[in-house]
C-alpha cells in the first residue's frame, strides 16, 4: 500500500473584494502623489522663468545725486546764472558806443546779446526749478559787469572784442570742465547699472549747447581784431583773472 497522498491542485490566490478597494486606493493614492509632484514642479519653474522675465523686463534702479554731486551742481548753477548776468549786461553796455562807431556791427552786436539773454533766461528757470539761491554778489556783479561793457565800448572795437574773447574763454573753460565732469557722472552711473534721469541728461544737452555758443562769440571777437589791440595780452588777462576771481566768490556765496 502505498502512502503517497496526492495534494489538491494549487489554485491561484484571488483577491478578495476588500483587498481589492484596498489595493486600488493604494495605487489613487500613489498617483495622486507623483501628481502633486509633478505640479509642484510645475510651479517651481513657472516661478523661475517669471522671475527671470520680470528682472529682464525691470528697468535699471534709479539713485538719487549724492550730496556732494548736489553741492557741485547748486555751485555750477549759481555761477552760470552769474555769468550769464555779467555777460548780457557787458554786451547791453558795449552795444551804444560800439554800434554808434561802427554801424556793421550792429547785427553781430544783436546777435551775441541775444543768445546770452537766453542764456540768462535758461539758468533763471533752473535756479528756480533747483530753488538754489542766486549768488549774494548779483548787485556788485550787475553795477561791474555794466561798467566794464561801457569802458570797453568806448575805448573803441578793438578793446571791445577783446573783452569779450577774455570773458569767452574763461567761461568757454568754465562750461567745458562742468560738461566734462557731468559725462564722467553719466558713464558711472552706466557702469553701476542705474537709470539715468532725462533730466540730467537734459542738463547736458544744455551746457554743451551754451558752451559752443559761447566760443562762438570768441571766434567773433577774434575775427573783429580783438588781437590789434594795444597791450593785449595784459589787456585780456587782466580781465580773465577778474572773471576766475567772480566765479571762485559766486561759488562760495
Amino acid at each position: 500500500m502505498s502512502l503517497f497522498i496526492p495534494l489538491k491542485p494549487r489554485i491561484p490566490a484571488t483577491i478578495s473584494g476588500h483587498n481589492a478597494l484596498v489595493l486600488s486606493i493604494l495605487i489613487n493614492n500613489s498617483a495622486l502623489r507623483s501628481a502633486h509632484q509633478n505640479i509642484y514642479v510645475n510651479r517651481r519653474v513657472c516661478r523661475a522663468a517669471k522671475s527671470l522675465s520680470t528682472e529682464s523686463a525691470r528697468p535699471n534702479r534709479k539713485v538719487p545725486l549724492t550730496h556732494e554731486q548736489s553741492d557741485v551742481l547748486d555751485r555750477a548753477l549759481r555761477v552760470n546764472h552769474a555769468g550769464e548776468l555779467a555777460a548780457t549786461l557787458i554786451y547791453a553796455a558795449q552795444s551804444p558806443p560800439m554800434v554808434k562807431a561802427h554801424p556793421h556791427l550792429r547785427p553781430l552786436m544783436k546777435h551775441m546779446y541775444d543768445q546770452e539773454a537766453g542764456h540768462f533766461k535758461v539758468f533763471n528757470e533752473l535756479l528756480a526749478k533747483h530753488r538754489v539761491r542766486p549768488t549774494a554778489m548779483y548787485p556788485v556783479w550787475q553795477a561791474a559787469a555794466t561798467v566794464l561793457g561801457w569802458t570797453t565800448g568806448i575805448m573803441g572795437r578793438g578793446a571791445a572784442m577783446a573783452c569779450t574773447e577774455a570773458v569767452e574763454t574763461e567761461i568757454g573753460t568754465h562750461y567745458n570742465n562742468q560738461v566734462r565732469v557731468l559725462l564722467q557722472w553719466l558713464e558711472q552711473m552706466k557702469e553701476r547699472g542705474e537709470t539715468i534721469g532725462e533730466e540730467l541728461e537734459s542738463l547736458t544737452r544744455t551746457l554743451r549747447q551754451i558752451r559752443d555758443e559761447e566760443l562762438e562769440h570768441l571766434d567773433e571777437a577774434v575775427a573783429n581784431d580783438s588781437k590789434q589791440v594795444s597791450g593785449h595780452d595784459f589787456f585780456t588777462n587782466v580781465i580773465r583773472s577778474g572773471c576766475r576771481g567772480a566765479i571762485w566768490i559766486s561759488e562760495k556765496i
